[in-house]
């Protein structure tokens, strides 16, 4: 199982951070970045081969291989996003199709979050599994989160930021486990996805592997603080859970 990491949006909402780097590259600690912990993540679980999806602002990721590579003891392949400035997610998950067959822990690149979910996800593992979802289940929702609706019965049933918050299961983190076994239906159901509209997201992806009756599971977290950091008000809260000062160098 390899790791895998979306790390090629442009983060406009995080400038001027972002006005020279790519979200996963913003501090959120003195020398750390949501990359960095990341990546200490899969090393702690035993994930030491790691794919990057880069796009804007790639070079910076790739000046910093080396360096990721020797203190996280871990082997960095990047995969190019050519759209990454102009298309969504959806797109950006199907670039490195080519590398699910060998099965994947995915890890949005601006989610903060302990090793303890992808230990929960390895946890989940069953012979019936294919995807995984890291869900949290104890959050207050609201109108911006990334809803689940889940059943024992049929697994996955709605994954949205469009519907009531009353009626979901909980929140999807954007952290993955895929087997080995959904790689072909997943990579279809992404490029169906970014060619329907290259606007939507890789969950759009999932909802419709869950349309075609392909069942998605989930691992709830439990009490977990992460944060998805879209924001400047996200970047503070991540300082926060890091303990970080709040006003590092920009």
């Amino acid at each position: 199982m390899i790791g895998l990491v979306l790390a090629a949006g442009t983060g406009r909402r995080l400038r001027p951070y972002t006005d020279t780097l790519p979200k996963a590259l913003v501090p959120i600690g003195p020398d750390t970045t949501v990359l960095d912990l990341t990546l200490a993540n899969y090393a702690e679980v035993g994930i030491t081969d790691v794919a990057i999806v880069v796009g804007y602002a790639a070079d910076a990721i790739k000046e910093r291989v080396a360096g990721f590579e020797e203190r996280y003891g871990v082997t960095l392949e990047l995969v190019p996003n050519d759209k990454a400035e102009t298309w969504n997610n959806a797109y950006s998950l199907w670039c490195a199709r080519d590398l699910l067959g060998a099965g994947a822990m995915l890890a949005n690149g601006d989610t903060v979050h302990p090793a303890s979910v992808q230990r929960a996800l390895l946890a989940a593992r069953a012979e019936d599994r294919q995807v995984i979802l890291a869900l949290d289940t104890e959050k207050s929702l609201a109108d911006e989160e990334m809803k689940v609706i889940w059943s024992p019965e049929r697994g996955v049933e709605r994954i949205t930021k469009l519907m009531d918050p009353s009626t979901a299961t909980g929140e999807y983190i954007g952290v993955t486990l895929i087997e080995p076994s959904a790689a072909t239906a997943l990579a279809t159901a992404l490029r169906q996805t970014w060619e329907r509209d290259p606007n939507l997201y890789y969950e759009d992806g999932y909802q419709l592997l869950a349309d075609q009756e392909f069942r998605i599971d989930v691992a709830p977290i439990g009490t977990v603080d992460w944060v998805e950091i879209d924001n400047h008000d996200d970047l503070s809260r991540a300082r926060t859970i890091l303990g970080s000062p709040s006003d590092l160098p920009q």
